[in-house]
């Protein structure tokens, strides 16, 4: 990614594409009290220095799928080539790789009762350690890329709520339509009709369709680094059954949530954190996990890097 700086017209429209990741820049414009033509330029100038990445997320619970969260223990050597292989696959929702380069962690979304792939088979993987998401608790985006709004300007830009009724079933359309948007959240209208082979109207029917029933919904792709965060950690934390819902929504109120998580197996809480340095992670880690009662074991992964965050990748 080329050098980039925010500056606060850049952070305004961050901030407001994390609310709208559609939102037309006519819409914008005078919420943000910025001309239409100088949103549509600091958008492409944060897309194309790869700063930037609006992508369509299909809800996983309504598509019928189930979500694992796969740690690799990998021969050094081999683990940049095997992140790209799995950010490359469409059942990749995001891969990481650890600090120190031997560990891989990535979160598969497959269909229910569908099988994991044979991971352990690969001749670069020394272990694997799989276990389900069974609960999201995280009910808000990570707060350091949304606070140059105020609640009213929030307000104006933020969709209305979807009221999903009838369960949605996918059709052929959208399972065209939403590895497209997946790539790029805020493909045009037409473009969506010519990838997809439908018309105009049909596509952008559907689209609506999708995202007031609940089964679509857009996030924004940026490096914390450039909000002056430089350290992203998962937390795989042991707590005690009759406190892991209290814990884990303590944790999800916190500035430093990026993720939050249920899961199987003996770490039964996944949270990645974000934090300005090492000193800021220390504190966390001592003060915040130290002062709630029902922890009774942490391990820390430093995150050195993303292979895939949510979109499919660039590289080829």
């Amino acid at each position: 990614m080329d050098s980039v700086i925010l500056d606060d017209v850049d952070r305004r429209l961050l901030h407001a594409l994390q609310l709208d990741g559609r939102a037309p820049f006519s819409r914008l414009a005078p919420v943000l009290d910025v001309s239409e033509r100088t949103l549509a330029r600091r958008y492409r100038r944060l897309l194309s220095t790869g700063a930037l990445r609006v992508t369509g997320l299909a809800d996983t619970k309504r598509a019928g799928h189930a979500e694992w969260l796969v740690r690799l223990r990998v021969r050094p050597d081999a683990t940049a080539a095997l992140a790209r292989g799995l950010a490359r696959r469409i059942d990749t929702a995001w891969v990481t790789v650890m600090s120190g380069g031997a560990e891989l962690a990535c979160l598969f979304r497959v269909p229910d009762e569908a099988p994991l792939p044979e991971l352990a088979r690969h001749p670069a993987v020394l272990a694997v350690d799989a276990h389900q998401v069974l609960r999201h608790l995280m009910q808000r985006r990570w707060q350091g890329r949304m606070s140059a709004l105020s609640a009213e300007q929030s307000a104006a830009v933020r969709p209305p709520e979807s009221t999903p009724h009838a369960p949605l079933v996918l059709t052929d359309l959208d399972e065209r339509l939403l590895p497209v948007l997946a790539a790029d959240g805020r493909a045009a209208y037409p473009q969506l009709a010519r990838a997809v082979g439908w018309s105009e109207s049909a596509v952008r029917r559907r689209v609506e369709e999708l995202r007031r029933g609940g089964m679509l919904g857009f996030d924004v792709e940026i490096d914390p680094v450039l909000f002056g965060f430089t350290v992203q950690s998962l937390l795989w934390l042991s707590v005690s059954p009759g406190r892991l819902l209290t814990v884990a929504d303590a944790l999800a109120a916190d500035p430093e949530a990026g993720f939050v998580g249920v899961m199987t197996g003996p770490h039964n809480l996944l949270v990645c954190i974000v934090c300005r340095d090492t000193d800021a992670l220390f504190r966390y880690t001592t003060e915040r996990i130290g002062s709630l009662r029902g922890i009774e074991r942490m391990e820390i992964s430093p995150i050195s890097g993303y292979a895939k965050r949510a979109a499919p990748p660039r590289f080829t």
